[in-house]
């Protein structure tokens, strides 16, 4: 969790002096767009706070009534920081827009948010480099950084990087509109602007919100981690065939997994009791992030049986 309060502090600095510089900013130009992006930044300072709650809820230790922790809190704060971002985001810098569409106003001293606007960029572009750096060095071998980021169990870090790619994004399209109202002298462009800003959180908190909707519900290892246990247990000499595994995170470094294995026919319980232990311990040297591991003695036939309900069951309930 250090690498990822890293980033998720890192935010919070920029985000909380950006947010104050562009209400003043906005106050003293009338521009909406920068009022649109001073909305932005304290909602992203909120949700920083928000973020560092979830952390150190899914911090605490398992207890007789959350037996396997309270990792999934993160995934339940990041879900509160999505509706954030539409809420108070989209929704307050789209109504803004419009209503500077509606009625525009000529912006006042533009030389004021254009400094503005290329001190957040910087501010703004320190803290994406931050997290970026933190995605980078949870990339698997031959994983692409974009892979990596739609995979990532981390919501904290996958909601840093996603706003603050989106503030980077909208500081350009607040520039823009600015120049353009200022160049063809048509005020209306920086409520345009501003819409657009809008518009942009929504697709930034659709995506969080999606992801944390995924984890929240459950989801499994990547194939790749998966194929490399079952080759783990496949290895060990007590093992005849392994037949497969379920898995599901419980938290960003916490993951659950129950495997189906059939056990050669000579060994006695003992035996099947070490070879358990001996598997474990291999997974767990390789990929310290099992916390759970279940294992069932099943042949082939009753583990392909057993699937084969679970996922008739499935295809009932839909």
């Amino acid at each position: 969790m250090a690498g990822n309060n890293k980033a998720i502090l890192a935010a919070l600095a920029g985000n909380a002096a950006i947010a104050a510089t562009k209400f003043v900013a906005a106050t003293l130009t009338g521009s909406a767009s920068m009022a649109s992006e001073g909305v932005h930044s304290l909602v992203d300072t909120v949700n920083e706070l928000l973020l560092l709650h979830g952390n150190r809820r899914a911090a605490r230790r398992p207890d007789k009534l959350h037996p396997y922790g309270y990792g999934r809190e993160l995934y339940f704060w990041t879900f509160v920081v999505s509706i954030m971002v539409f809420a108070l985001g989209a929704l307050v810098s789209f109504r803004q827009g419009l209503a500077h569409v509606i009625a525009p106003e000529p912006v006042h001293r533009p030389l004021v948010n254009y400094m503005v606007l290329a001190f957040s960029f910087l501010f703004e572009g320190l803290s994406w480099r931050v997290g970026w750096r933190a995605l980078h060095a949870r990339l698997r071998p031959g994983q692409g950084a974009w892979q990596a980021l739609k995979t990532c169990k981390d919501l904290g870090l996958t909601a840093v990087l996603i706003e603050d790619s989106a503030a980077l994004i909208g500081l350009a399209i607040a520039a823009v509109g600015l120049a353009l109202a200022q160049v063809l002298h048509m005020p209306v462009l920086d409520g345009v602007a501003s819409m657009l800003i809008g518009v942009l959180l929504a697709f930034a908190a659709y995506g969080l919100g999606r992801r944390s909707r995924d984890l929240l519900v459950g989801e499994a290892a990547d194939p790749a981690l998966l194929e490399e246990m079952l080759a783990i247990a496949q290895a060990d000499p007590a093992i005849a065939h392994v037949n497969g595994a379920l898995t599901v995170y419980l938290a960003p470094d916490q993951l659950s997994m129950a495997m189906s294995l059939e056990f050669r026919d000579e060994l006695t319980a003992v035996d099947i009791e070490r070879a358990v232990d001996r598997i474990e311990d291999a997974m767990r040297e390789r990929n310290p992030e099992l916390r759970v591991l279940f294992v069932k003695p099943q042949t082939p036939e009753t583990w392909a049986r057993r699937i084969r309900e679970r996922m008739g069951d499935a295809d009932a309930m839909r």
